[in-house]
């Protein structure tokens, strides 16, 4: 038995065979060619076929995962257009008399060069997008083939990692789980794994041996571990574990369409945090309540450039159609710290997560603002929208917010363009100021969401981001919970409603402490929505509110 140690990215248990994804580049036969016009003729027509490859793609990607995140194939169509590639493959074939596939070739080693002597991180990225797509002219030029899965049974995909073009091609119905050597929690290839609730693991070194292909295995996706053919003990305690897990998601399951109310008639909506439009699927099939946090700041990630009105437009609008009327929370643009978007050349910090990010990005440069504010309104009108803007530290933040938002709204209106009138308006406390004003700002807005992360990074001067850190960042400190429990009092006392939307929402230890304090809303990761219901089903806050006041706020 081999066991190979990776992080999980989704819970589970999976049995079955690996399938080792590779990406093996087609080989490239050097010739020569009688007839330049006939073999450029022949590069044109594979290039037309790519193209309606590409689109084929991109339809399908729409259904599937979004149209913002099907982007990707409309960019790689247009580097076939790209009129430099165009003419170097000619010339190649023209001046050499090289067949097609060698001039494609030597064009692409040529462009990816080129890309990845550049200073600019995001265009150093695009000469994986070069080979991408000059890979596919390659292959039908030579008629290989190649990309889906070559199985007829459900199988483990072991791969560095995965693309969104080659996830889109994979029948999802012979998906048992994905285990990368590379990747992280928040690529394609996790976000797929959480969409479809299957076991997931990332940075599982050494699992891309060729000779694992075909063997079986077990993922573990509780602990992070893959055992590649496991011997009768080690696969008798998985089975029981898959058997548990299974017995504890149908018992879930009958948690759906429950109202998530204490034994004593007090309700908390649970809603989930999505970053992006894969993630719905989740929530709609983990009975969440809304969508407590959409992170907008993927469509800046994913972007080559500022995305438009329009873009944004579409998939805020398809957000709130498929959420059918439950709320949907929008962040504004949170760029900034640990989330750097090259195109917005914004200078180099020494602290950067002390430094100009989210609001402040927004309020120095309204253009951008602005634009993000009336693709929201306008998409307003297919759904339940809320907005709430990040890293607000002081009152007059939230005046200049709503002085802009006001300013928006006058736009639309002069220009005749439909908009809710019942858009709730809130911002998040994770500044330390901005739950010590927490009175002040409630009396500006409809709701708080608590972002638990920053405020204990904020509070506890510790760096989430520094593994090192350790016991110095405790999330269950003192002073974290009586910042909020005074959130929750000063807000509802100007009648303004709070949720929590960080890392501790989700913690079943908290879950009374945020019943007795009196929170309104937890929003959390989606496959935890049916566990946090089933703990608020079986408390009695009346019980335990003041052994729990008294044990941790006063």
């Amino acid at each position: 038995m081999i066991t190979i140690q990776g992080k999980t990215v989704c819970a589970g248990v999976a049995f079955g065979p690996i399938f080792v994804f590779s990406r093996e580049e087609s080989t490239v036969k050097r010739s020569h060619v009688e007839s330049s016009e006939d073999e450029i003729a022949r590069f044109e027509a594979a290039r037309a076929q790519a193209k309606d490859e590409l689109g084929s793609l991109y339809e399908k990607a729409i259904k599937e995962v979004g149209e913002a995140n099907a982007m990707i194939f409309e960019i790689h169509q247009m580097m076939l257009d790209d009129l430099d590639y165009i003419e170097s493959i000619k010339n190649i074939i023209a001046d050499q008399l090289l067949n097609a596939e060698t001039a494609v070739a030597q064009t692409c080693d040529n462009f990816v060069a080129m890309f990845e002597a550049m200073d600019d991180a995001y265009m150093r990225e695009r000469s994986a997008d070069v080979k991408d797509v000059s890979e596919r002219v390659i292959k039908i030029l030579s008629g290989t083939g190649g990309g889906g899965i070559n199985s007829d049974d459900p199988v483990i995909i072991v791969a560095d990692d995965l693309a969104p073009s080659e996830t889109v091609q994979f029948d999802k119905e012979k998906i048992l789980a994905f285990v990368t050597e590379g990747g992280s929690s928040s690529s394609h290839t996790s976000i797929l794994a959480r969409m479809m609730n299957i076991p997931a693991l990332i940075g599982a070194k050494g699992i891309l041996l060729k000779e694992y292909d075909g063997k079986q295995a077990i993922v573990d996706g509780f602990t992070g571990t893959i055992y590649i053919d496991p011997d009768e003990e080690t696969s008798a305690k998985m089975a029981e574990k898959l058997r548990r897990a299974e017995e504890q998601k149908k018992m879930l399951q009958q948690l759906k369409g429950v109202p998530s109310v204490t034994k004593d008639g007090q309700h908390i909506e649970i809603c989930a945090n999505i970053g992006n439009v894969l993630d719905i699927g989740t929530v709609l099939a983990n009975d969440a309540e809304g969508i407590g946090l959409f992170r907008s700041e993927f469509l800046y990630l994913e972007s080559t450039d500022y995305p438009s009105e329009d873009v944004q437009f579409g998939a805020y609008k398809e957000i709130l159609s498929k959420m059918v009327n439950k709320r949907v929370i929008v962040r504004t643009l949170d760029i900034g710290a640990d989330k750097q978007v090259d195109y917005f050349n914004m200078p180099k910090e020494e602290n950067p997560a002390m430094g100009i990010r989210a609001i402040r990005i927004c309020l120095q440069r309204p253009e951008i603002f602005k634009t993000q504010l009336r693709a929201l309104f306008r998409a307003s009108v297919f759904g339940k929208l809320a907005i709430m803007f990040p890293m607000i530290a002081s009152e007059w933040e939230i005046i200049k917010v709503l002085e802009i938002v006001d300013e928006v709204k006058k736009e639309l209106d002069s220009e005749g363009i439909a908009y809710s009138k019942n858009i709730e308006l809130g911002c998040m406390i994770e500044t330390p100021a901005a739950a010590l004003i927490s009175d002040i700002l409630s009396k500006h807005l409809d709701f708080f969401s608590i972002g638990t992360n920053d405020l204990t990074q904020y509070t506890l001067a510790a760096d989430r981001q520094n593994p090192d850190i350790g016991d110095f960042c405790d999330t269950h400190h003192i002073a974290i919970l009586r910042s909020i429990n005074m959130v929750v009092r000063n807000a509802h006392k100007n009648g303004t409603w709070v949720g929590i939307c960080g890392e501790l929402g989700a913690d079943l230890e908290l879950t009374e402490t945020f019943l007795a304090i009196g929170v309104d809303e937890l929003s959390v990761t989606p496959s935890a929505v049916l566990p946090i219901r089933k703990k608020v089903l079986e408390t009695d806050v009346s019980q335990i509110k003041d052994k729990v006041l008294s044990k941790f706020l006063n």
